[in-house]
């Protein structure tokens, strides 16, 4: 196994950002762009889609936390050389990228049954080999770093990669579709695999410049006090854990419905989809000084003041954006500013958030003697999977109810105005949401992790 000591380095920072940012490359266009395949190009309907959604999820409510609890059993009964995590990232990495690439492309050669069929089956797939690399990748952070300050600089790597990449694909897809056109399934299948290319690239990056340092060494005799429904026990004491799990969904829930529409805001009521792409690029620069300041804020703050801070900027952003749309003809440049800096501000939560999961993992071990990263993580990632199932169904079946058409040239100024709730008022009330989480919920004070510090200090020296 690949273990370092001491403090973390850039090259690690770079290593540990390049895994989320190598997810983030296929996983970004299924949030922002595989409804429009679906409706546009495959000429599915929204309803159709909205139900597929739900049970695509249903899928992912239980493959997430059965993977983390899998992962760390496996690693109880049978420690290895080779890591806990990091055999996993290397295991998922080709068939993340295969799998992406064939549900791109496939469904478009069949039609019928026979295509929603392997639509079904493709995202099945591609989903599954998403969890088995997403869940050790998000885990690897507890066992990179063992202190705040560590969690804190490779959350805002893995902040900046994530940005990095999601502004990379959602830059290179509608470039295509923009020359292929958005009911032409070539421009989705070049798009694609492009973004698959890159992003097996840098999953493999990620594989080679991490390591493992903090997994506890533990007999085969001590799996069996490792079992499946010891997280139903995490939620009943770990406060903080609850916290995550309630933003987790809020916060899902608007980035998903956000995305899943994005593209019908751009192509419909500004006119021109291919803005989407330049306008992610303009509000670059802030996100990334967000970023990397985000390590010494934090310090300052503390993260959990970082993220709710950041939440309640973005929703009053999002307010002020709609009240503007509402009244005003806004110039779709400044949209696309306005509209990403909003949603910038509230990502924050999304890329800090994981160095907050650090701390509800060792306040766990304290409370309970058992350090689970895997299913921590799991569920935790089952309640995004819980947001991120409402927000793409709900913004599929909205889409209908506001009066959708595929088929029309130019919609109706209902669902026009339709739209615009849906983009721009719905995500900031969600947001809204997760700041509550951490207002109301989070009760990690300075006394809490002073005492999580004194077990972590005894258990060195023990």
């Amino acid at each position: 196994m690949k273990e370092k000591k001491g403090k973390l380095r850039l090259i690690d920072k770079i290593g540990y950002g390049l895994g989320d940012a190598g997810g983030v490359m296929t996983f970004a266009l299924m949030s922002s762009t595989f409804s429009m395949y679906c409706t546009d190009a495959l000429g599915i309907s929204p309803g159709t889609i909205g139900i597929l959604l739900l049970v695509w999820n249903i899928w992912d409510f239980i493959n997430d936390p059965l993977m983390g609890a899998y992962i760390d059993k496996s690693y109880a009964k049978n420690t290895g050389i080779k890591g806990k995590f990091r055999p996993w990232i290397l295991r998922a990495t080709p068939l993340l990228c295969v799998s992406f690439i064939a549900l791109w492309s496939v469904p478009s050669l069949f039609e019928g049954m026979a295509r929603l069929c392997l639509l079904f089956g493709l995202k099945i797939i591609y989903e599954g080999a998403y969890t088995m690399f997403n869940i050790p990748m998000g885990s690897l952070l507890s066992s990179m770093a063992d202190t705040d300050e560590d969690r804190a600089s490779l959350s805002s790597a893995r902040g900046i990669g994530s940005a990095g990449a999601t502004l990379v694909s959602l830059f290179i897809m509608p470039l295509f579709l923009k020359r292929y056109g958005e009911t032409n399934a070539t421009g989705y299948a070049i798009g694609a695999a492009v973004c698959a290319l890159i992003g097996m690239s840098m999953c493999m990056g990620h594989y080679y410049m991490t390591f493992e340092r903090n997994n506890t060494a533990v007999s085969s005799a001590d799996s069996d006090d490792i079992r499946f429904t010891d997280i139903l026990g995490v939620v009943r004491v770990n406060r903080p854990f609850v916290a995550l799990c309630v933003h987790g969904v809020f916060i899902c829930m608007m980035q998903y419905l956000g995305n899943t529409l994005s593209n019908y805001m751009y192509s419909d009521v500004l006119g021109d989809i291919s803005i989407a792409s330049y306008g992610t690029l303009l509000s670059a620069p802030a996100m990334i000084l967000i970023f990397i300041a985000g390590p010494s804020i934090a310090r300052k703050l503390g993260l959990e003041k970082l993220i709710r801070y950041g939440l309640l900027i973005s929703c009053a952003m999002y307010v002020a954006l709609f009240a503007a749309l509402m009244l005003f003809n806004i110039n779709p440049w400044v949209y696309a500013v306005c509209s990403n800096v909003a949603m910038g501000f509230a990502f924050i939560s999304i890329y800090m958030q994981w160095g907050l999961v650090g701390e509800a993992i060792d306040y766990n071990e304290m409370i309970t003697g058992k350090r689970t990263e895997g299913s921590i993580y799991g569920t935790f990632n089952l309640s995004r999977r819980v947001g991120q199932t409402i927000g793409n169904s709900a913004a599929m079946l909205l889409l209908g109810m506001v009066g959708y058409n595929g088929a029309a040239v130019v919609q109706s100024a209902a669902t026009l105005n339709g739209i615009k709730v849906l983009c721009v008022l719905l995500p900031g009330i969600l947001v809204l949401g997760s700041w509550a989480s951490f207002k109301f919920l989070w009760n990690m004070d300075d006394e809490m992790r002073a005492r999580v510090d004194a077990f972590k200090a005894a258990k060195k020296g023990s």
